[in-house]
């Protein structure tokens, strides 16, 4: 399994970015799709996921009203739109993937625990 991100970069507080996570080497319909990120001296934050197999998706609270995730079935690629960015929202965004008919809430405690196939991260910085 492979994923490559794409996107990411400096944007003004209350602007938008939109992240890009190309899988590849996978059903896409059997795998959950997450978004992680890592801020300097933070833990690893789930931030969104979604099920392949029924578009069930996850949202962080921190991040709830403001990003959007969505797929791409036949392009198996994963979208993260994050609208009204914080200075907060700044950090390492990640996407991760993990197989298996589970919930999209059980996926995203698995790659939380670091399970799964991971992709390169991408800094964003939102300035205030």
């Amino acid at each position: 399994v492979q994923l490559v991100v794409s996107g990411g970069g400096l944007v003004q507080a209350g602007g938008s970015l939109r992240l890009s996570c190309a899988a590849s080497g996978l059903t896409f319909e059997d795998y959950a799709i997450g978004w992680f990120r890592q801020a300097p001296g933070k833990e690893r934050e789930g931030v969104a996921g979604i099920n392949g197999s029924n578009s069930d998706t996850y949202y962080a609270d921190s991040v709830k009203g403001r990003f959007t995730i969505s797929s791409d079935n036949a392009k198996n690629t994963v979208y993260l739109q994050m609208d009204s960015l914080k200075p907060e929202d700044t950090a390492v965004y990640y996407c991760a993937a993990v197989g298996g008919r589970i919930t999209t809430a059980q996926a995203m405690s698995l790659m939380s625990y670091g399970f799964g196939s991971w992709g390169q991260g991408t800094q964003i910085t939102v300035s205030s």
